[in-house]
């Protein structure tokens, strides 16, 4: 099994699933017309990777900074994204501090990186410094500690949050926590996602809307969602 393992950790590292999937895609879009409701003013994409969501920001006229982490670099650096270059990004080898001065954006976003850092905590206080007073900290696609693909995946011997020495797993309760020590004021937290959204090959957009669709009914059943794949928080920085 630890071979197998092996293998399949090293596919989901190179495969570009997230910008391939249809459900997955209808997640990102999705996200980024609820963020642009809110008028976030300036935002920090945080871990940003393929760019995908900053692009979908922009579209719908957010101010979105896209910022990755490049542990090769010597220093901290802005150079355009492979997939979309259009879009510079600033990428750094500092794997908690951030390239930014303090109060420099009105929100960030996280979409399935706070689970992946190596300090949680610094990482969360980096991200309070570079926020202005009442701004807003989204999280989104935060692993549910209670998630049933989670075990199954573990059962299985294939991908899973915490197969990797820096990934981690969360409760509604230790993610309120995380982000309350460093100043912020969790506004909603809520369990999401209840099918696989990263299909990799082709569906058509009937298929793909199909399982986002119901992914998001399954979601409004009572009791289910204790089980669902991630977490979202929305939280407002108060001090």
């Amino acid at each position: 099994m630890g071979g197998r393992l092996s293998s399949l950790l090293a596919e989901q590292r190179t495969t570009d699933v997230h910008l391939r999937s249809g459900p997955q895609l209808l997640q990102y879009r999705s996200i980024a017309a609820r963020i642009a409701r809110d008028h976030p003013g300036r935002l920090l994409d945080w871990g940003c990777g393929y760019g995908q969501v900053t692009q979908l920001l922009r579209e719908h006229g957010v101010n979105a900074v896209p910022f990755d982490y490049q542990p090769d670099l010597d220093e901290p650096e802005v150079r355009p994204l492979e997939r979309y270059p259009a879009l510079e990004a600033h990428v750094s080898p500092d794997p908690v501090r951030l390239p930014f001065p303090d109060e420099s954006f009105d929100s960030v976003l996280s979409c399935g990186v706070l689970e992946h850092v190596p300090n949680p905590e610094g990482s969360v206080a980096e991200i309070a410094r570079v926020l202005r007073a009442g701004g807003r900290f989204y999280v989104f696609n935060l692993p549910n500690r209670y998630s049933y693909l989670e075990r199954l995946g573990k059962l299985l011997g294939i991908y899973y949050h915490g197969a990797l020495p820096d990934d981690r797993v969360y409760t509604t309760t230790t993610a309120t926590g995380l982000l309350e020590r460093h100043g912020f004021r969790v506004e909603q937290a809520r369990r999401a996602t209840m099918l696989p959204l990263r299909v990799p090959g082709g569906l058509g957009d009937r298929g793909a809307r199909a399982i986002w669709r119901t992914s998001k009914a399954l979601e409004r059943v009572p009791g289910l969602n204790i089980v669902a794949t991630s977490l979202e928080l929305v939280a407002n920085r108060d001090r």
